[in-house]
């Protein structure tokens, strides 16, 4: 009986859109060197402020590097992040939003069809949306009026 190693492929931190050399190495400072790494420490909104305190990357910062680390879970999908990332869907949650043959429909418009991905792969990613959402959503702020 032979036996396959599990290969688990960990991104770098640069692989997110939008990160600075120095948001990279204030992480890396805290010992966050991958992008699933960064999800884990980034998933709720009292970890992503503990987080920011620590980094001085702020929590908004933090929420949106979270999201991107959400959507490179997504099994198939890192291939055509950077369409999906042009078509407005920068969540688990936008994504989720999606209806399966429109966005395939906006993927291959965009790609062309060779090399797209198939309908029920983009009903995957959108299926997996829902089980992989695990990024917590910032709290309102709410204003306090102050009466004089």
């Amino acid at each position: 009986m032979s036996t396959y190693p599990f290969v688990t492929v960990y991104r770098t931190l640069e692989y997110l859109r939008g990160i600075s050399d120095d948001d990279v190495k204030r992480l890396r400072a805290r010992g966050i060197r991958h992008t699933n790494q960064l999800l884990h420490r980034t998933s709720l909104s009292i970890d992503r402020d503990r987080l920011s305190q620590r980094t001085g990357i702020t929590p908004a910062r933090l929420y949106e590097f979270a999201n991107q680390c959400t959507l490179l879970e997504v099994s198939g999908m890192d291939r055509f992040l950077p369409v999906i990332r042009r078509l407005g869907i920068n969540s688990m949650k936008a994504l989720r939003g999606q209806e399966a043959r429109q966005l395939h429909a906006q993927v291959v418009e965009a790609i062309g069809l060779a090399g797209s991905p198939s309908l029920s792969d983009v009903e995957y990613w959108i299926s997996q949306a829902t089980a992989l959402d695990i990024v917590e959503e910032p709290e309102p702020v709410t204003v306090r009026r102050v009466i004089d």
